[in-house]
């Protein structure tokens, strides 16, 4: 009978090697991470830090019509205007008023740089509006029914229309020049996002249909890439990928009976939000990613601290 042990030795920095003589067979690295603290449970206010009046505020969950630049200027439709609000000052500003034309504002949507605001209309059409001069710069046509979702990246501007079309624009260019259509979903497209690498559009439509597509792809007018969702219509969930520290959902839900199984992913809504009565609107994340705001059918915008950071480095408001 004979027996032999491996050569191989392990070095002291590795933390998978097993003691010959250990009892365990429990790596030295897994006991470490075994023995470590659990990290403590995020604790959300139930209690909002601040709330705004947002008069005719569209009870609409398929509108977009709130969104925060990255200079920290909250982007707000109205019924037919559009109002800046800074976190910084807390000064307001009206940026247009389209009861002269008719319209009325169903989606807004702010570049990457903070500088100009896209605004879609009930009527089909898509303003751009330099933020600081208070100017609007053109008036981009295509769509036949409302523009309720916006999506920019870099100086591309994608729009998402009840007419079920997702047009992408450069602004730089005529409109007809740089245009490309994409259309995938079989009833209105209520919701656009690029990702942080800028190389995929993700599409949420009322079909309850999840497409994606890239600026390198030919954007044909049929073939959308496209899964679907768990929940649609009047009880489809929008949803916010972001990176932080670590990997989190915020997922807010259309109507406050709603709720989401926990499982593996960490839901972030308000308790407080669930005793309102009313459906849950537009939400918007703060560029340093702390707050969110949030607004309901009672004409109420109300902001919350979910990501905050530690006492030492947290923004005063």
């Amino acid at each position: 009978l004979q027996y032999s042990l491996s050569t191989k030795r392990s070095s002291p920095d590795d933390g998978n090697d097993v003691s010959p003589y250990s009892l365990s067979p429990v790596s030295n690295k897994s006991q470490k991470l075994l023995r470590s603290p659990r990290k403590p449970t995020r604790k959300i206010s139930k209690i909002p830090f601040k709330v705004l009046d947002a008069p005719e505020l569209q009870d609409d969950f398929y509108l977009n019509l709130v969104d925060w630049s990255s200079l920290n200027v909250l982007s707000v439709g109205l019924g037919t205007c559009v109002y800046l609000w800074s976190a910084c000052t807390s000064q307001v500003t009206r940026l247009c008023d389209l009861s002269v034309e008719g319209d009325s504002v169903t989606s807004v949507g702010w570049s990457e740089r903070g500088n100009l605001v896209a605004v879609g209309t009930h009527k089909g059409f898509v303003q751009i509006w330099d933020a600081a001069a208070g100017k609007k710069l053109s008036m981009l046509e295509g769509h036949t029914a409302r523009v309720g979702a916006l999506a920019w990246n870099a100086d591309q501007l994608s729009s998402g229309s009840r007419d079920r079309m997702i047009l992408q624009r450069d602004i730089r260019t005529p409109p007809l020049q740089s245009e490309r259509r994409l259309q995938g979903h079989r009833q209105e497209v209520c919701g656009l996002k690029w990702s942080t690498d800028h190389q995929l559009l993700a599409s949420g439509g009322n079909d309850n249909k999840v497409g994606t597509a890239g600026p390198s792809q030919p954007w044909p007018h049929h073939g959308v890439r496209a899964v679907t969702a768990q929940q649609g219509g009047l009880l489809s969930a929008k949803v916010t990928w972001y990176r932080w520290r670590e990997p989190a959902v915020l997922r807010c839900l259309g109507f406050s009976r709603e709720r989401s199984d926990p499982g593996s992913v960490r839901e972030a809504l308000p308790a407080g939000v669930g005793t309102m009565g009313v459906c849950l609107l537009p939400q918007a994340m703060s560029p340093d990613g702390e707050a969110i705001v949030t607004g309901a059918g009672d004409e109420t915008l109300r902001f919350w601290n979910v990501f905050s950071k530690t006492r030492s480095t947290k923004v005063k408001w």
